[in-house]
């Protein structure tokens, strides 16, 4: 299989997300309480599941050579929760500590998402839904307001990152028009 052509970077700061609702997807993080955003994750796999199982191979046709396709979007999502699981244990562990930059478009090529097996991001899509899920469900309410920073000085506190991810991961299931 050829390499397809690069994907336009993505390089909007998407953390206006947690101040006004998206106007793309509807997500509305001022709605979401932090007791609800394993569940939600959990259900968002299934779709990402759901959509794997139906479309098998086809799960790697882009809809536009500038558009990841199914696969490459669960790849990603599966990256989102492995991110966001190891900042929020970052998080937990040490006071204000600062993630480094991750980009995802590097992260997508050096992966090689478009080449993934359907059936293996399946099962890493799980179990690294089930991990951060279970790292969100064992926060106690005290850890909810710590912070964390990016280095292009974004502050979050726990409970803002856990609803930056959901939008990203709920985001992409629009994208992918789940």
């Amino acid at each position: 299989m050829s390499t397809p052509a690069p994907i336009p970077p993505d390089d909007k700061d998407w953390t206006w997300v947690l101040e006004r609702p998206c106007p793309d997807c509807g997500y509305d993080a001022a709605r979401v309480g932090v007791a609800s955003i394993p569940a939600t994750i959990a259900g968002n796999t299934a779709l990402w599941l759901d959509l794997l199982d139906e479309l098998g191979e086809a799960s790697r046709t882009r809809p536009a050579p500038e558009v990841w396709s199914p696969l490459e979007y669960a790849c990603h999502v599966r990256d989102v929760h492995r991110v966001m699981g190891a900042r929020v244990w970052l998080m937990l562990q040490h006071s204000d500590p600062e993630f480094g930059n991750w980009d995802q478009d590097a992260t997508a090529i050096e992966e090689a998402y478009h080449l993934a097996d359907p059936a293996v991001v399946r099962r890493e899509l799980t179990q690294e839904s089930e991990a951060v899920c279970a790292t969100y469900e064992q926060i106690p309410e005290s850890a909810w307001t710590r912070t964390g920073r990016r280095d292009n000085g974004s502050v979050f506190t726990v409970a803002s990152l856990a609803r930056y991810h959901l939008h990203d991961v709920v985001h992409h299931a629009w994208d992918v028009g789940r």
